[in-house]
């Protein structure tokens, strides 16, 4: 896990919950990001979306929806 990650982990456990909600905000932002590139790159690879979404552990609808006409 990069530092940025880690560090944004150790902040949702600060004792101010406002800091600790804008620690997970920031950390879900960051995990959408990587999640998106990581589906790029399985369509890239030619990876069908059931195979995606399975990996996923959503359906493939849901799957497609969210990153279909990217």
């Amino acid at each position: 896990m990069s530092n940025d990650l880690t560090a944004l982990v150790q902040q949702t456990e600060d004792e101010d919950p406002l800091r600790a909600l804008q620690a997970t905000r920031a950390l879900r932002a960051e995990l959408e990001r990587i999640e998106a590139v990581h589906v790029r790159r399985a369509r890239v690879a030619g990876l069908p979306w059931a195979q995606i979404a399975d990996a996923l552990q959503v359906s493939k609808q849901a799957v497609h929806k969210k990153y279909g006409r990217r």
